[in-house]
């Protein structure tokens, strides 16, 4: 059995996905992009982009009850490895100690051009 979590706080799924899935308690957050819901608008740089893909990510838990000291893995996709140190920065400002496992790997090309998308999974 699985729940979908959605909200208007975040984009809408472009594709044939769901924001958030959650099966025997685990919430595995789709990749977000930093698109604006309000305004569907995207930050220019890295560090804004990341701050608006975690605060989607935050929104997203938030609407199933969960937050971010529930996450425990979070994948981060960077278009330029060089600016890893920017997006870390930021990073940093949303997670507290422990801190969810991660990966981090620079692609090739990201939905519409952006610089960063981040995934997460949390556990009640």
């Amino acid at each position: 059995m699985k729940e979908i979590i959605n909200t208007t706080n975040a984009p809408s799924a472009i594709g044939p996905y769901s924001q958030c899935v959650v099966s025997k308690g685990i919430a595995f957050v789709s990749g977000q992009l930093p698109v604006n819901a309000e305004d569907n608008t995207i930050p220019e740089g890295v560090t804004e982009q990341t701050k608006q893909s975690l605060k989607n990510i935050k929104f997203i838990l938030e609407s199933g009850n969960y937050s971010l000291d529930d996450v425990v893995k979070v994948t981060v996709y960077l278009k330029d490895m060089n600016e890893f140190g920017a997006m870390n920065e930021v990073y940093g400002n949303f997670f507290q100690y422990p801190y969810p496992a991660r990966v981090a790997v620079e692609v090739a090309r990201l939905p519409k051009d952006v610089r960063v998308e981040i995934d997460a999974i949390a556990i009640k």
